[in-house]
């Protein structure tokens, strides 16, 4: 029994240092795991995390750059910034990250206002490309109780931010927009074509007109931060920063005084008004009505405003000045005149006797006059004066399509005469080749007639007519019509001088003999000044003389049988009242061009207008937004 208890003994004793060297060896290869590990840690991938570390605890931030502002001729401000705040959300510091955000938006709903509208858009900037850690907006332009709300319960809302921002501000808001154009938050179509890294930190870009055409230049270049944050994302310190270049300041032509006459001249009206500086080419006014605020969308408008805008029966979202399409009627009659006679086709010295119509053929249809009964002989210049349709029936028609058309082009017609405003469209030259591709016909006399009276398929728009009148003014002198004057201070001659594709510029016109410039002056001056002159009553007591020319624009057809009455007719349907003039008639310092929709006749609703924004302009008078009627011609 002894040696049996004391074999028992050694084998328990050898069992043990067996386990034990087992243990130690075991002890001693995980420890060498772990020394081999850690070698591995801090020697072979050192570099490797010591770069997760510090992007762990620094951060990348684009800056955006402050934008450009933009002025008018005299500098008054027309385009400036001004701070505000935005909600933003971080998704990665969210609780729950991006799983959490219906969570946190439900939370941030008890706290301010948050509608529907302002969660679709979040959710679809969330979508966009964009770097880790950087905000994504939910609301803009937060009020001083909204941020006070937001920062008391900000403990219980890691990665909800508010953030201080410059925005888009334009403090003459109504009458400016359709010549300024806005700024609106970007959207998913503008984002693909836009430089994401220049625009990392930019939530706006230009929409419309001058902040759409000179983007490039008053957005600037955006610059960027490296922060050091902790482990909840706050920042506490700037590591290094490079700061954003700011956008360029924009001088325009255009005179906030005389816009804002302009804008209150068509108060309560449809249509526009474009002035421009005949000595250079630059738009001094261009105002189309009805109009709206551009400030309502520079942070987002709300669905149901911009619904009561967008099915507005006037149609304010509309540029009548850019995009409307006018038949330009009796307004195109200087061009006309003038293409008959230095083309040769008319005598200088050509008339004719005035019944009341004109007839093609004998028996056939009656083209009338807009007097019944005639003007009796008439010569060119008293054409021009009374507005005799019967003589350019007469001489459009021994002229076709075709050097009418030549001369419409030399003055501006069927192409974009203005070079940075991106909206502007051509309206329609009708040649013979358009009406056999538009209309799948030939060209007919009757054509021709209706072309030579500025109806039928002629169009134009505000900007073309103006264009037209600045080109009889300078007696063929063209200049390139655009909105810029100087950039950062220095003037720009040209928009091509800051390389953009401009309209292609037609070369002067120069008339066989010079007097007809002179005759045709005269004849827009009776027009304003003479006993006949269909808007005598508004050049009547005149300090200055001014030359010009109205128009009244057919809408409804009237039969042959029938004669045109206004009260009978729905207001939708009434003529449309033109006038195109400059002002001081031998030395013009101011061009303009006023379209009034459904008005009656230019004498009486366009004219008047353009008499007061002559005296505003030169005399400094005061403008009133109602105007004096007077009979038509």
């Amino acid at each position: 029994m002894p040696w049996s208890k004391m074999d028992n003994q050694r084998q328990e004793v050898s069992q043990f240092k067996a386990r034990l060297w087992w243990a130690l060896l075991l002890i001693v290869l995980v420890f060498a795991g772990l020394v081999s590990r850690l070698v591995y840690l801090q020697v072979w991938q050192h570099q490797r995390y010591v770069t997760e570390s510090d992007d762990n605890r620094q951060q990348l931030q684009a800056i955006a750059p402050t934008r450009g502002l933009i002025y008018d001729t005299n500098g008054v401000l027309l385009a400036g910034n001004r701070a505000s705040h935005s909600l933003t959300l971080v998704p990665e510091q969210l609780v729950g990250g991006r799983r959490g955000i219906d969570k946190v938006l439900a939370e941030l709903a008890q706290v301010v206002t948050i509608d529907k509208d302002d969660i679709k858009r979040f959710k679809r900037r969330l979508k966009q490309p964009r770097r880790p850690y950087s905000p994504v907006a939910l609301r803009f332009q937060l009020n001083e109780r909204e941020i006070a709300q937001i920062t008391v319960n900000q403990h219980r809302l890691p990665g909800v931010r508010v953030v201080p921002e410059l925005v888009r501000y334009y403090p003459l808001d109504e009458g400016f927009v359709h010549a300024l154009g806005y700024v609106g938050r970007i959207n998913d179509r503008e984002l693909v074509k836009l430089d994401s890294i220049n625009y990392s930190a930019t939530h706006h870009v230009g929409k419309l007109g001058v902040e759409r055409y000179y983007e490039t230049e008053l957005h600037g270049t955006v610059g960027h931060q490296t922060v050091e944050t902790n482990a909840r994302g706050r920042v506490i310190q700037v590591l290094e920063r490079f700061e954003p270049l700011p956008g360029k300041d924009i001088s325009l032509y255009l005179d906030a005084e005389l816009q804002q006459n302009a804008a209150k001249l068509l108060e309560g009206k449809r249509g526009a008004i474009v002035a421009i500086d005949p000595k250079t080419g630059g738009v001094l006014a261009m105002a189309s009505a009805p109009s709206y605020g551009a400030n309502q969308f520079v942070t987002g408008i709300s669905h149901a405003n911009y619904q009561a805008l967008r099915n507005s029966d006037d149609l304010p979202l509309f540029n009548r000045a850019l995009r409307g399409r006018y038949p330009p009627a009796s307004t195109v009659k200087p061009v006309i005149a003038l293409a008959g006679i230095d083309s040769g086709i008319v005598s200088r010295k050509y008339s004719l006797w005035d019944p009341g119509f004109y007839q093609l053929t004998e028996g056939g249809r009656l083209y009338r006059d807009w007097k019944e009964g005639g003007h009796g002989q008439v010569d060119m210049h008293k054409s021009i004066v009374e507005s005799v349709d019967t003589f350019y029936y007469a001489i459009s028609d021994a002229m076709g399509n075709d050097p009418m058309t030549k001369y419409l082009a030399l003055f501006g017609f069927g192409q974009v005469t203005i070079a940075d405003q991106p909206e502007a469209t051509k309206a329609v030259l009708p040649t013979r080749q358009w009406k056999r591709k538009n209309r799948d016909a030939s060209w007919f006399r009757g054509d021709s007639l209706n072309l030579g009276i500025g109806q039928g398929f002629l169009s134009a728009t505000p900007t073309q007519l103006a264009t037209m009148t600045m080109v009889l003014a300078n007696k063929g002198q063209w200049h390139q019509i655009r909105m810029i004057k100087a950039m950062d201070g220095k003037p720009v001659e040209k928009v091509s001088d800051i390389d953009r594709t401009n309209p292609k510029q037609p070369a002067k016109l120069a008339l066989k003999r010079t007097s007809d410039w002179d005759r045709m002056h005269d004849a827009m001056i009776d027009v304003m000044h003479g006993k006949h002159g269909t808007a005598r009553r508004s050049g009547a007591n005149s300090s200055y003389k001014i030359a010009g020319k109205t128009g009244t624009a057919q809408v409804l057809g009237i039969k042959q049988d029938e004669t045109y009455d206004a009260e009978k007719i729905a207001e939708r349907f009434r003529d449309h009242g033109l006038f195109i003039g400059w002002a001081p008639a031998k030395d013009p310092v101011i061009v303009i061009a006023v379209i009034i929709e459904n008005g009656g006749g230019g004498s009486s609703a366009a004219a008047p207008l353009a008499r007061k924004l002559f005296d505003a302009h030169i005399l400094g008078t005061k403008v009133e937004s109602k105007g004096a009627a007077e009979n038509d011609g």
